[in-house]
């Protein structure tokens, strides 16, 4: 299956927006937003996974009716906080798209960049 980094965002928006300290939430019971309509149950099962894989979340346990997640993790934190804003999100995509990738680690990479410049331009450096 090919990494899609919208699904990444979404997954990681809703889990933010539905953990508390120290509860975990289940997928598919917990996460019944909009926002995930858009992608099978299979695609966001990979999708969780390469989230766990990349540190993004804590840990994920699979079971017969779906899955548990244990929230994000301190990268997943930011990472999502540098691609919050539709604005920096689409410029993130569209770097990534003219230099020809999309792995987690360059989307990483690539937002965190755009952050800086954003910043930097605030102070007129």
């Amino acid at each position: 299956m090919r990494l899609n980094p919208d699904c990444i965002r979404d997954i990681l928006l809703t889990i933010e927006e539905k953990t508390s300290f120290p509860a975990i939430i289940e997928y598919p019971d917990d996460m019944q937003v909009p926002r995930l309509n858009n992608y099978s149950e299979e695609e966001i099962f990979y999708h969780l996974s390469q989230c766990e894989q990349s540190n993004l979340i804590n840990g994920l346990d699979f079971h017969s009716d779906g899955c548990v997640i244990y929230g994000l993790t301190p990268s997943g934190h930011r990472f999502i906080e540098d691609i919050r804003l539709d604005t920096t999100w689409n410029k993130t995509k569209e770097i990534s798209k003219n230099i020809g990738s999309s792995s987690l680690d360059a989307l990483k990479q690539i937002a965190t960049g755009v952050i800086t410049e954003l910043i930097k331009s605030q102070f007129q450096l």
